[in-house]
């Protein structure tokens, strides 16, 4: 359940690359899904936060396959690099 909120929060996360343009906003959303994924979890914050590791190292092995996915088509040519 935890899980599934803390999905829906990086639901339109640009990771960083795009500059907050609305810090409070920004705050106020993160309170939010805090509350969310905390409430999901029966108020259990130790739950809570092992459910957002858990999620974390999920979306963390996500991206090694997609950069090895990359990287193999790359090599074998299916990949093409913008030149500008």
């Amino acid at each position: 359940m935890a899980f599934n909120a803390l999905r829906q929060d990086l639901k339109g996360c640009h990771c960083g690359l795009m500059p907050r343009q609305n810090p409070q906003g920004e705050a106020d959303r993160l309170e939010a899904a805090t509350d969310q994924a905390i409430g999901a979890c029966g108020g259990d914050v130790r739950a809570a936060l092992k459910a957002a590791i858990v999620a974390n190292e999920f979306l963390e092995s996500e991206v090694c396959e997609l950069m090895q996915a990359v990287s193999r088509a790359y090599v074998c040519g299916r990949f093409k690099t913008y030149t500008g």
